[in-house]
Formats: structure tokens, C-alpha cells, sequence
């Protein structure tokens, strides 16, 4: 669905329940692989109910209360020209990142994050000597994995019903020598603050820990200057590493980023607006991308 690129964005309520939202994304999910498929008929809100057996009324309710945005709304904010006109509003987005830093203007609705990389030594022992504790949370993108190391959040990722354990097997399969303990009382802070836009503040970073090669972690952290509601692709940020031949390898890299969201991949799409791949998925994909539109919008 190269001309749906979705564009919507929304949050949690400040009295929400991050279970409801994921509940509601099964729907959001429904709808927008329906949309993928059915997108040159332009179906309506009617269709798009019958199809995932609401009324409409409660679509348009629970698309209102998942992404901050209706139905048409979201509809309109995943076409190809949409995302084409963002790239050629983003055309300097890392150029202005450099310059204003990650706590810029343009920051003030994003996630802030502190991080550090492991030392080359301990990303090639493959996790041996290194202590991962994760557990599967609630999200409004669905069953999201989080993993903790003693120095913060080192891995986040997606799982469709019934595919947590794929999920945690690719995970594990980055480390595969770390100890791995599944442990609720460590990644609890971090599930309660990532999805809650109320909890998002510049003086409260959500801390995470790279664990990858040197080139990898190049990528990572140009993504991380990528403000939320902005894009670009990867001949952009292998220019800004200084590998402009090397837009392959970016992508390569951009793939392989073990956090999902926190460090945003999802804001990575090819020159001509179309989203190229995700490793959690596409319509995943689409849906975090609209998740942030919708989110800007109510702010």
C-alpha cells in the first residue's frame, strides 16, 4: 500500500487505560489493513463499520479515542501525497535536529530520551555477562515486549495475538548469551511513561541503553533527532553520518533498531513517500505513524 501511508497520531488519556487502547487497536488494525487493500474504492466510515462489525457511531468513537482523530480524518492523512509533501516539508528535518538539539522547539511533544551505547566489547560477546529482564505490556500498537538491562531500556518491541513468543525469540536472538529473566517490577516504570503522552517532559528522560556496532549506533541515534510528525528517508540520514553511498547499509541498520517507537524507525520511508518496510509490520507501522499526527493535532 504504497499510497497509504498513514499519517495519524493520538495518546493516551490522562485517565486512560493503555488495556483499552490496545483493545481498540485490533480494530484500528482491521481497519487499516482493509484500508490497504480497498483504498482505490475510498470506502466510507459505513463500509469501514460493517466491515469490522461496528456501528459506525462506535467507529468513528473509538477511532476518535484511540489516534485523536475520525475515521476520515485518518483516511485522509495516509496517502501517498500526504506523506510525499511531509518529505519535502522535512527536507532539512535532521539539518534543524543538529542545530536545535533533542530538546529543540519542535521536541515539545516527543518522547525525550537519555541513552548511552555499550562498549564495542560488550556488544561483541552477544550479551554474555549482560542481565535482560523483560515482560509483555499493553500498548495502543499491541502486545509490546519490553526489555531492561541495569543501565535502562535496551529493547522494545511488537507482537500480534498469538505471536509473543516469535517475538521474544527475535529478541532474544540479537543477545543470544545474555541472562534473560522475566521480571515486571523492572520494566513496569518504562511501560507506565512510554505510551503516556501526559508523562513525556524534557526533564524526566526515559533513559535507554544501545546495544549494537558502531555503524548501527550511528543510525540509532540520528533517528532520535527525527522530531515526531516529521519523516525522512535513508539516503538522508546516510548523508548526515557522512556515508552518502551508504543508504543501503542505513537501512539495514534502521531495521535492525532493537527499540521500536523510543528510538523512531517508524519515521524512516523511501524517497518517492512509500514506507519500504518495518520490522513489526506495515500496518504496525502506518498505525504509530498516524498515532503521532493525531497526537500533535490534540496538542
Amino acid at each position: 500500500m504504497d499510497a497509504l501511508v498513514n499519517m495519524t497520531e493520538g495518546h493516551i488519556p490522562a485517565d486512560g487505560d493503555p488495556r483499552d487502547l490496545a483493545g481498540d487497536y485490533a480494530i484500528v488494525r482491521e481497519t487499516i489493513e482493509y484500508l490497504t487493500e480497498n483504498w482505490r474504492d475510498h470506502p466510507g466510515l459505513d463500509t469501514l463499520a460493517r466491515h469490522v462489525g461496528l456501528a459506525p457511531l462506535q467507529l468513528q468513537r473509538l477511532f476518535t479515542r484511540w489516534a485523536g482523530l475520525t475515521p476520515k480524518a485518518f483516511v485522509q492523512a495516509i496517502t501517498l501525497d500526504n506523506a510525499r509533501g511531509l518529505l519535502r516539508e522535512s527536507a532539512s528535518v535532521l539539518d534543524t535536529a543538529y542545530e536545535v538539539g533533542l530538546s529543540g522547539p519542535a521536541r515539545l511533544h516527543d518522547l525525550f530520551v537519555t541513552h548511552e551505547a555499550m562498549t564495542p566489547g560488550a556488544y561483541k560477546a552477544r550479551g554474555a555477562g549482560l542481565v535482560i529482564r523483560y515482560v509483555f505490556h499493553p500498548s495502543p500498537f499491541g502486545q509490546a515486549l519490553l526489555m531492561v538491562t541495569d543501565q535502562g531500556l535496551a529493547g522494545l518491541a511488537f507482537a500480534d495475538p498469538g505471536k509473543e513468543d516469535t517475538a521474544l525469540a527475535d529478541m532474544k536472538g540479537r543477545w543470544p548469551l545474555a541472562d534473560y529473566r522475566a521480571d515486571r517490577t523492572a520494566t513496569d516504570p518504562y511501560a507506565a511513561r512510554i505510551f503516556d503522552r501526559d508523562r513525556w517532559a524534557d526533564e524526566t528522560p526515559l533513559r535507554i541503553s544501545m546495544i549494537g556496532s558502531d555503524f548501527e549506533i550511528r543510525v540509532w541515534e540520528t533517528l532520535l533527532k527525527i522530531p515526531m510528525g516529521k519523516l525522512t528517508t535513508y539516503s538522508d540520514i546516510a548523508a548526515h553520518i557522512g556515508k552518502p553511498s551508504a543508504a543501503r547499509a542505513v537501512g539495514t541498520a534502521v531495521g535492525k533498531n532493537p527499540l521500536s517507537f523510543v528510538v523512531p524507525c517508524h519515521r524512516v520511508i523511501g524517497k518517492t513517500g512509500s514506507l519500504c518496510g518495518y520490522h513489526w509490520g506495515l500496518t504496525r507501522k502506518r498505525a504509530i505513524i498516524g498515532w503521532e499526527t493525531g497526537a500533535l493535532q490534540a496538542a
